[in-house]
């Protein structure tokens, strides 16, 4: 018996090791594609680590005396090859939370797919999420034009990724859920990465027009991936004269998330609630 306890124990540390604890609780969650196969080819490129092939929304509901009706689809970072599902993730949704806040913790699929942009799959995925919550607006108790995104590195990405491609999906319609609209009424990348080149200009993917929604960007100076993408994208954003706010630190580095660190970045969820108060998404 103590040998099976063991294993149990070591079988259940492996999972959360990985970015995702199995542990029961009471929290809503639905799969993406429902009992439908996800879009494209699901073969990884590496089979390695934590695969995830199914796509999974958690429902983080604020409670009735703080429900404000906005909510937020949550995308943790991780290279698109992991989720750092703690700090860019469930400790996200229960800040949101306390904000009155409704959050969906998205675990797009993971890792990156052969012959495929790094990002396409985690679109898709985000894209589809998105239609899901909306049409569910009634049943969370949430507005259907204050739903927004947040992401942090590579969830980042597709934090604006999703929030600039939503004229077209990246996949083919597959019912009434893709009838409804992916976009975004406000986006929150922090840190993101992937949205220069070398040279430190925009890449071609992102196209910021007068729909773009409304952003706000926290990143450090001192982040590998440099921040010079999230202020040329707010650049673009005020020439539409978007309410889009953007804070650079001069330390902070990258991951930060919601993990303290002494640093001037620490104050970025603070920034953010004010800023979705100032543009009308939280209460004041």
């Amino acid at each position: 018996m103590r040998h099976k306890n063991l294993a149990l124990f070591f079988t259940l540390a492996a999972f959360c090791f990985t970015g995702v604890c199995f542990a029961k609780d009471d929290l809503p969650k639905f799969k993406v594609w429902g009992d439908q196969k996800p879009p494209g080819k699901n073969e990884p490129t590496e089979k390695v680590g934590k695969m995830i092939l199914e796509p999974l929304v958690t429902v983080y509901l604020p409670s009735k005396e703080k429900a404000n009706g906005t909510a937020v689809l949550v995308c943790p970072g991780g290279g698109y090859q992991g989720h750092a599902i703690s700090h860019e993730g469930i400790e996200v949704a229960k800040w949101l939370n306390e904000e009155g806040v409704a959050a969906f913790l998205l675990q797009y699929r993971i890792p990156r797919r052969a012959n495929q942009p790094k990002h396409l799959a985690p679109l898709q995925d985000a894209q589809r999420a998105l239609s899901i919550v909306r049409s569910k607006a009634k049943e969370y108790g949430i507005e259907e034009n204050k739903i927004g995104i947040l992401g942090f590195s590579a969830g980042g990405h597709l934090t604006l990724m999703t929030s600039t491609c939503y004229n077209a999906r990246a996949y083919e319609p597959r019912d009434e859920i893709d009838k409804v609209s992916c976009r975004p009424d406000f986006a929150i990348p922090v840190y993101p990465a992937y949205i220069v080149d070398k040279q430190n200009k925009l890449v071609d993917e992102i196209k910021i027009t007068k729909d773009t929604p409304p952003m706000f960007f926290a990143h450090a100076g001192d982040d590998p991936y440099s921040a010079a993408g999230s202020a040329l994208i707010y650049a673009k954003l005020r020439q539409f004269k978007s309410p889009s706010e953007i804070h650079v630190w001069a330390k902070g580095g990258h991951g930060f998330g919601m993990r303290k660190r002494n640093e001037p970045s620490d104050q970025w969820t603070r920034l953010a609630a004010e800023w979705m108060r100032r543009i009308g998404l939280v209460k004041k």
